[in-house]
């Protein structure tokens, strides 16, 4: 008795299988989008009140109709003082809304780690870093968007001095490679 219940359910599960392949896809689904880009940055640092200024390089990778991921370098060193910087390296999922006229909105929440330089030179330290954010990327033509503005919040759960948030905004420039 157990094997014919065993024997059932394999052949469903078999028959399933064929199944999946009978409907054709439609052309918005399916296919991969991947695009590389740069900003330009500025932060409010909650490390004393510290607003900082960098550049950062991002690489997207989206399947058309699902969310993608989105991986980011960001390195905050100008506008120091006391030689007080940080870099961050992150990565997570990315959600692409439709386009409303030329304009995509987005949200996204990155996981990694940054790096932090104390003051004059003393000491770094690397931390995990949660950073959830969103924006809206302008679409000039079909291989180049200008990000109008990406803004983030990051928070450093383990700073050395207790729990360490930052505030900023990107803007920059977006690249279809694939």
């Amino acid at each position: 008795m157990r094997h014919n219940w065993m024997m059932i359910l394999l052949c469903l599960a078999v028959a399933s299988l064929g199944a999946q392949a009978q409907v054709k896809q439609s052309a918005d689904v399916g296919g991969l989008v991947v695009t590389v880009g740069g900003m330009a940055s500025y932060y409010s640092v909650g490390y004393g009140p510290r607003q900082l200024a960098g550049f950062g390089a991002f690489v997207d990778a989206e399947p058309k109709g699902r969310p993608g991921v989105e991986a980011e370098y960001r390195n905050l060193l100008w506008h120091q003082t006391a030689n007080v910087h940080l870099s961050t390296y992150l990565i997570g999922p990315r959600y692409g809304f439709h386009d409303f006229h030329r304009f995509q909105p987005y949200v996204k929440v990155l996981l990694g780690g940054g790096k932090f330089w104390f003051p004059y030179g003393y000491a770094y330290g690397s931390y995990f870093v949660v950073a959830p954010g969103g924006g809206v990327d302008f679409h000039l033509n079909r291989r180049i968007s200008f990000r109008v503005a990406d803004v983030e919040y990051q928070d450093w759960p383990q700073f050395t001095f207790g729990n360490m948030s930052s505030f900023g905004i990107s803007s920059g420039i977006r690249i279809r490679v694939y």
